[in-house]
């Protein structure tokens, strides 16, 4: 069950070049949180919802949070120092079904943040992520302290090849086995990877980034359409989905 903890702010730090890294003190949510689960934040101000985080790793009890200025509310969190409170709900969701030997990892983006905290729980893992541009490159390091290997790629080539993340995972597939393939990144993204994992019979999960409102499925702000034409809520059936649940043309 989700707790509400006031959250004491350990660190807040700008990840050079791209993103910020929040670590909280929040004991009832580390304790009980698991790879793919978000946590929802009040960022106080002005702002009227909470905002979803996905978990990026937990230590202890101490929760990791990754974000990218997009709006008004991480504006406000990027203001938070050390010592702050921070109203915290959480964890929420489904998340990620980390059994078996091998998995696959592919990251775009912020995308990366929360398979770094399923990078970090899984028996063994590999990585493929993918960026814009070297300027958006996050968590790469990261994801070589846990990994077995990471392969790192980019629309334009200025980091890793230059190619998008499907391509590598086309060919990684193809001279390697895995028991699941977990995804979470741009829309277009997770569409051409599950296209791959689809046509070379692996099976795969999804972790979608969409607009939430109360974060616990009452307000239907987060509803997507499935393969069978029925209406999901991210926040409370999701946001992990098995890959065929999805209807990506949705």
């Amino acid at each position: 069950m989700p707790v509400s903890e006031m959250a004491v702010i350990r660190e807040s730090r700008a990840m050079e070049p791209y993103g910020f890294s929040l670590i909280l003190d929040a004991p009832g949510i580390a304790a009980a949180a698991v790879p793919g689960q978000f946590v929802h934040v009040d960022c106080g101000g002005d702002t009227l919802l909470r905002r979803p985080f996905g978990v990026c790793g937990v230590d202890g009890m101490q929760v990791r949070l990754c974000y990218e200025l997009k709006g008004r509310g991480t504006e406000l969190l990027t203001r938070v120092r050390a010592g702050d409170l921070l109203p915290v709900m959480g964890p929420l969701g489904r998340g990620f079904d980390l059994s078996g030997e091998r998995i696959l990892l592919v990251g775009g983006g912020m995308g990366t943040a929360p398979l770094l905290f399923a990078a970090g729980r899984s028996k063994y893992a590999d990585a493929i992520l993918g960026y814009r541009s070297a300027d958006q490159e996050l968590l790469s390091e990261d994801y070589k302290k846990v990994c077995g290997t990471v392969e790192l790629c980019t629309d334009d080539g200025t980091l890793g090849e230059h190619a998008f993340p499907d391509a590598l995972v086309r060919r990684r597939l193809e001279r390697e086995a895995y028991d699941r393939v977990l995804i979470c990144g741009p829309n277009a993204m997770m569409k051409a990877v599950a296209k791959v994992c689809k046509e070379a019979g692996a099976p795969y999960q999804v972790s979608l980034d969409v607009r939430m409102g109360c974060g616990v499925g009452a307000c239907l702000v987060c509803a997507c359409r499935d393969s069978a034409g029925h209406y999901r809520r991210v926040c409370r059936d999701g946001p992990v989905f098995d890959g065929e649940e999805m209807d990506w043309d949705d």
